[in-house]
């Protein structure tokens, strides 16, 4: 959200709604998958990932949709 880490230095609304949505999808898989050179980092910390980034790495609008599916609808990946 902020451009730091987009092409072209894309803020905020200049970044397509869509890829402000997998940006988050993005961070929560990649954190909860286990990857050959490090274990799983879990749901708890990939959660607290996009809450940290809240507003300024990641749009808040499906941050909260993330956090409110797994934590107050009791979402699970298997």
């Amino acid at each position: 959200m902020d451009g730091s880490g987009y092409p072209r230095g894309l803020v905020g609304d200049e970044i397509l709604a869509d890829a402000r949505l997998l940006a988050v999808a993005d961070v929560v898989e990649a954190m909860m998958s286990h990857r050959h050179y490090r274990p799983s980092r879990g749901l708890e910390q990939a959660l607290a990932e996009i809450e940290q980034g809240r507003g300024r790495l990641y749009d808040p609008v499906p941050v909260d949709a993330c956090l409110r599916l797994f934590r107050e609808e009791g979402f699970r990946l298997t």
